[in-house]
């Protein structure tokens, strides 16, 4: 028999049996959002001033991966019961049966000291200090007291998700700066309307798993009416984050152009009637959220370009 064949069939009987395989262990630190946090922190890391060896900054990403990974096992430990029931979570490895929730929190905690600890040997105290508080405001702020107590959960625990660059900056500098902060801050405001345009097309999930997102405790009008506002502001951010330290020409058409076409997208979802909303699939809000996507990704690669492009004289002021 090919070691396809046995590879396979061991994969067919892990499923039959409930059994978890590498997969499902891998699942639990939510890779995608890790690759996010990935990506932030290094463009933190590589934007900010002065450096370090190579082996430090990639030793220092990989603890700050590892430290994402831990804070997505003890999120998934914690909310296993509304996974359950949530459509978009019951896949997931713990409502699956392929995880003993027991096994994620003892995965969760032991990745997350030991993240701190190298991240703290490898850099500074001042970086794996940073990655102990991100850790801490997601799993203990975010996740066991604001995402089941407030409609504002998603704007306060998206702090979380914005102190990888912040953690990536003081890798190199040893602390925390105006740039560190507005590259902090353009993710902060930046959650509230990518999350809340999710929140549009998931339909009934988070009613029948009893959170209370903002669409379920104040209807998808006000839903609406918040995208605005916060995608306004968060324009007027990351437009005057061209004029820092961190930016350029190239970020600064970046953002016009990101910006303007953010803005024009929830300009669109508010004028919609929820009718016609409902009729259509949430088509545009289902846009929106993939431009959000983009959005980020994009802003983010301009900050690494006018870094990566100013010691040969492109880019910067």
């Amino acid at each position: 028999m090919s070691d396809v064949s046995i590879n396979t069939q061991a994969d067919t009987t892990r499923a039959d049996t409930g059994e978890a395989g590498f997969g499902d262990y891998f699942a639990l630190l939510k890779p995608r959002v890790m690759s996010l946090v990935v990506f932030t922190a290094a463009v933190g890391l590589l934007a900010a001033p002065g450096s370090v060896h190579p082996f430090v900054a990639f030793c220092a990403i990989l603890f700050i991966a590892v430290g994402g990974g831990a804070s997505g096992a003890l999120n998934m430990w914690w909310d296993a019961d509304i996974d359950k029931v949530m459509k978009r979570t019951q896949s997931r490895p713990i409502p699956a049966g392929k995880v003993e929730p027991g096994e994620a929190m003892a995965i969760g905690v032991a990745l997350s000291g030991f993240s701190v600890v190298m991240l703290g040997l490898a850099a500074n105290w001042v970086a794996a200090g940073l990655l102990a508080f991100t850790i801490f405001f997601y799993v203990v702020i975010y996740t066991m007291w604001l995402k089941r107590w407030t409609p504002q959960n998603i704007v306060i625990g998206g702090a979380a998700g914005a102190f990888p660059p912040m953690i990536g900056w003081a890798v190199v500098t040893g602390g925390i700066s105006v740039e560190s902060v507005l590259m902090f801050t353009l993710t902060f405001m930046w959650t509230p309307p990518h999350f809340w345009a999710l929140c549009l097309f998931m339909k009934s999930d988070y009613k029948d798993a009893g959170v209370p997102m903002l669409h379920v405790t104040h209807g998808r009008r006000v839903t609406r009416n918040h995208i605005l506002v916060y995608t306004l502001l968060l324009a007027v951010v990351a437009i005057g984050m061209a004029f820092t330290g961190v930016g350029g020409p190239i970020y600064l058409v970046t953002a016009l152009i990101l910006n303007g076409l953010f803005v024009a997208g929830a300009v669109s979802i508010w004028r919609r009637d929820e009718e016609i909303s409902e009729s259509d699939g949430y088509k545009r809000e289902r846009a929106f959220f993939a431009l959000s996507l983009l959005y980020l990704f994009l802003h983010f690669g301009a900050i690494l370009a006018e870094a990566t492009l100013a010691p040969y004289g492109i880019g910067g002021w």
